[in-house]
């Protein structure tokens, strides 16, 4: 009666096993859902109190970079330093962004290594 016994044993694992593939399945719609938000997404970063700007969307690919007039009579190493940090601003509020979206992606799906 032993093989019956593993038999049963088996049948359990493999609806674990379904449910992870559910799970996995979900999560990978999910992602391909997220990809296709933060290539939308805007996620504006500054400096100099907004002098410049730089817009960036969730990939963190640089979209537009916005120079004030007032700034441009600083010189170029200043706006260089300006939009230096304007990018660094952007990149850092997007890389959260994505993130935060990863993790409620992620949530609540009980998978193996995930925390």
């Amino acid at each position: 009666m032993t093989q019956g016994k593993g038999f049963g044993f088996g049948l359990g694992k493999m609806k674990e096993l379904t449910e992870a593939f559910k799970k996995a399945q979900q999560v990978q719609e999910g992602a391909k859902q997220l990809q296709e938000e933060l290539e939308e997404l805007e996620v504006e970063g500054e400096a100099g109190g907004g002098l410049v700007k730089v817009v960036m969307n969730g990939n963190q690919n640089p979209q537009r970079v916005t120079i004030s007039p007032d700034v441009l009579g600083e010189g170029a190493d200043v706006v260089s330093d300006l939009v230096t940090a304007a990018m660094k601003d952007a990149y850092n509020k997007s890389t959260t962004t994505m993130k935060e979206k990863m993790e409620s992606l992620t949530e609540g799906l009980n998978l193996p290594g995930m925390g």
